[in-house]
């Protein structure tokens, strides 16, 4: 969709030839309520900035955490070695060994463990220790010579107050998790006390957020590196900041730190954000009411659910498939993102990727042209804003900092949306242009995936942190 200001080339494209005028009319209206104008992007930044800002000051619930990172040296792509990594998501747990090659290049040995439910719900730290466990006599890992225990860099993809590198202390779960007396600890001690007690010989010496870590994987490869950013089941972003503008940093001398933005808690209040009746359903339903209301509506999680609730409003008004639905469709979360990405892609005359998705997927009675034109268009619709707002968060980030826009800058980005959903890339480079101007996107802006980042930078974090505890065992030796 091209950029405008005119909201009518937000509703148009999505107005069915042969459909009732009532369909159209309800099309028209939700096509306008997930409407992302050039002018409301610019009132997202500009509320951005002052979130940024005000969390770069102090802590403050009402704004963006804005959380320092600890992490202060950026790779040069000439380190080399083997470190053993961690990496927790909404989905899965990987268990990554990292060879470092020092020529901006890596080797990845990994393990992939998808969460139980059961994990997700009660016992998440001693699942971490029995995989790990299961990784280190699988691939015979031991212990360096002279030390008990690995170092291992952990990236940890929820939100934490990381009070050291190697600690943090968890402020609230997401992605569906609801791991109970853990919010307010440390989740470090946590892990460290499930390997103890299943006597795994690892050791915590860095913990990351996924963001820092992409972030750290694609400066690795390329020293451009301003950001780092996640587009999958969350969404969130670190960027490397001044420690001058860190007016809550009281950690020592100036330079550069990552700092970790929680950006899915941008605008709680959706006093910018195109909020609508289907969100505030979503919002109002999941297990965190009023908090990360940003990610609710740009990630992968979520934009099924935003999109089904979408569909069964026109449902109630026996404005598509004649008013019937599914039992499957009829439960949350069973329109799964991965089915938006198959319906906007399908261009076939007849929609047949539609088809098969409610068909034969979701259990619909036969569907029109017109059903499948509909559904298609909503999910388009619902896309197009995630993209938009994905882009003006981007800029938002990347303005902050507008000397280094004189240069090449590369932004890391991993993530299931960024990877799969049609045109993703393409429309953030678009959208952008607008914001950050077009010879800064079209000839010094670089966006690279950098996939199973955020393993592979916790991996280069924790070799950070080897090299200074080498480094300062050698100075007192001396």
């Amino acid at each position: 969709m091209a950029d405008t200001n005119d909201v009518k080339a937000f509703v148009e494209p999505y107005l069915i030839g042969g459909a009732s005028d009532e369909l159209n009319q309800n099309l028209a209206a939700m096509a306008e309520s997930f409407a992302v104008t050039d002018d409301k992007i610019r009132d997202i930044i500009k509320e951005f900035h002052r979130s940024m800002h005000a969390g770069l000051a102090k802590d403050d619930p009402e704004v963006l955490p804005m959380i320092p990172t600890f992490v202060n040296r950026r790779p040069t792509g000439k380190e080399t070695g083997r470190f053993l990594a961690l990496d927790l998501g909404g989905t899965n747990l990987r268990a990554c060994q990292v060879e470092l090659r020092g020529d901006t290049t890596y080797d990845l040995v990994q393990q992939k463990f998808t969460i139980t439910q059961e994990a997700k719900e009660s016992r998440l730290w001693d699942f971490i220790a029995e995989c790990v466990g299961i990784f280190l006599e699988e691939h015979d890992l031991r212990p360096p010579e002279g030390r008990r225990t690995i170092p291992c860099g952990f990236t940890f993809s929820f939100p934490i107050f990381q009070t050291g590198i190697a600690s943090g202390n968890l402020s609230m779960w997401n992605k569906g998790f609801t791991v109970p007396n853990s919010v307010g600890r440390d989740v470090v001690n946590l892990t460290q006390s499930a390997f103890q007690r299943h006597h795994v010989p690892v050791e915590i010496v860095a913990v990351v957020n996924d963001t820092v870590g992409t972030l750290m994987t694609s400066a690795y490869s390329f020293p451009d590196t301003q950001m780092g950013i996640i587009f999958g089941t969350g969404t969130n972003a670190a960027y490397w900041e001044d420690l001058a503008r860190v007016g809550k940093w009281a950690g020592g001398p100036g330079g550069e730190m990552v700092v970790n933005l929680e950006w899915g808690a941008f605008d709680n209040a959706t006093r910018v954000l195109p909020y609508t009746m289907h969100d505030n359903k979503l919002n109002r339903k999941s297990s965190n009411p009023g908090l990360q209301v940003y990610e609710k509506m740009i990630s992968g999680l979520f934009l099924g659910e935003v999109a089904r609730n979408a569909i069964l409003a026109l449902v109630d008004q026996r404005l598509l498939f004649a008013g019937r639905s599914s039992v499957i469709l009829n439960k949350s979360y069973t329109f799964d993102t991965a089915y938006m990405s198959e319906i906007v892609a399908d261009e076939s005359p007849d929609l047949d990727a539609v088809r098969t998705v409610l068909e034969a997927t979701l259990e619909l009675p036969p569907t029109t042209l017109v059903d499948r034109q509909a559904v298609r268009n909503v999910c388009t619709m619902i896309g197009a804003r995630g993209v938009r707002l994905s882009a003006a968060a981007m800029s938002a980030v990347l303005l902050n900092r507008p000397e280094l826009l004189a240069a090449s800058v590369s932004v890391g980005i991993d993530g299931s949306m960024y990877q799969f959903y049609p045109n993703f890339e393409r429309d953030l480079y678009c959208v952008s242009r607008v914001f950050l101007g077009a010879d800064f996107v079209d000839n010094r802006l670089k966006l690279h995936l950098a996939k199973d980042g955020s393993g592979v930078g916790a991996a280069i974090v924790a070799m950070t942190v080897e090299q200074e505890r080498v480094a300062a065992a050698a100075a007192a030796a001396a």
